[in-house]
């Protein structure tokens, strides 16, 4: 069956009554199906037509071989008067069957064999109906080579398949679907409506079908895996980029606060001596006040061109001889009309008040 060409596997089904459509990749293993049913159907055709002449001829022979055993009696004892029945040998009435009860457990059989039928197209209908929607939610999965607009399948599209390839009716496809929306099963095959969001409860509101499991081919689900695997893996590198480059950052800022610290202490250590210079050069009568302006220390130290760069290190190392260098106590005075702030050196006393 695999190894028939398109070819012939359109003869085989043309043979057999059955005209197919156009055999492509989509399509290929439906008519292979359908060519191995209808070969099916037809071999069960030839044993009933073989059955059926045969059972004349097997009827003619049995009422032969009865009218043979009747007269044989008679040519062998042609005087001889027939046996008296004896009445234990007779069956009693109840053994022989009611009329028109055979009738009624054939008539049961009949219906049992009917609904068994019913059955089984409906399960043949449901599983061309999961073939077709799996191959084409694969298909358009995988490239989409019929320009499908989405995996979801129109009612009409679907009946319209189902009745070229099994020739059945709207009816059978209406109580497949109502088989669907009724059964409590996973069938694999999804009912929309013009809302995907709502579900479906009735037929008429079914829009569009969908396969739950789209089947894809080898070499498709190969490219996807391998796609999966290459972005799993770029991502991968991508966040190990990401986190390089956040701790290259990291220690960068740290490099910047180190150096920053180390810049507030130096300009710690040149106030100091700027403000201790200023009281020396006032106890020795050479400036004119015990104090200096903030300001005019930051001017004194910090040039112009570096005023706005150093901005925060001079606000820190204000802010730490404020809270933690007692030798130098911040003062408000008015200098040339102006308040200002400005710092004094404490000259430590050589004695304490005890020993005063």
């Amino acid at each position: 069956m695999a190894g028939l060409s398109d070819l012939e596997l359109r003869r085989e089904l043309q043979a057999l009554g059955f005209q197919p459509g156009p055999i492509t990749d989509t399509t290929r293993d439906v008519y292979r199906n359908k060519l191995c049913r209808l070969r099916g159907e037809a071999r069960l055709r030839d044993e009933q037509r073989l059955r059926e002449e045969a059972r004349p001829r097997g009827e003619l022979r049995l009422r032969e071989e009865a009218r043979l055993r009747e007269e044989a009696p008679q040519r062998a004892r042609p005087t001889a008067a027939p046996p008296r029945a004896e009445p234990w040998l007779s069956p009693p009435a109840s053994a022989h069957p009611k009329p028109g009860a055979y009738g009624d457990l054939g008539a049961s059989a009949a219906s049992w064999f009917c609904q068994a039928k019913q059955k089984a197209a409906l399960l043949e209908l449901l599983h061309e109906l999961y073939n077709f929607l799996a191959i084409q939610a694969g298909n358009f999965e995988c490239g989409n080579p019929e320009k499908l607009k989405s995996k979801c399948i129109p009612v009409m599209d679907a009946q319209e398949y189902l009745a070229n390839v099994t020739s059945s009716s709207s009816a059978k496809f209406e109580a497949a679907l109502t088989w669907i929306l009724s059964s409590n099963k996973d069938v694999g095959i999804w009912l929309k409506g013009e809302d995907p969001s709502e579900l479906v409860t009735t037929v008429d509101k079914v829009v569009c079908l969908e396969s739950a499991r789209p089947r894809m081919g080898v070499g498709c689900r190969l490219s996807r895996a391998l796609l999966t695997a290459v972005t799993n893996v770029l991502i991968f590198f991508w966040c190990l980029a990401f986190l390089w480059g956040l701790l290259i950052l990291l220690k960068y800022r740290w490099r910047k606060l180190e150096e920053e610290e180390q810049a507030m202490y130096e300009m710690v250590k040149k106030i100091i001596d700027v403000v201790q210079d200023h009281y020396v050069d006032w106890e020795q009568d050479m400036e004119r006040y015990p104090y200096v302006g903030i300001l005019h220390v930051r001017d004194t130290l910090i040039p112009p061109q570096s005023r706005r760069r150093m901005k925060r290190v001079w606000d820190r190392a204000v802010e730490f001889l404020a809270s933690n260098e007692s030798r130098i106590q911040t003062e408000s005075h008015r200098v040339a009309g102006e308040d200002m702030l400005v710092w004094r050196w404490t000259k430590p006393s050589s004695f304490s008040d005890s020993e005063r």
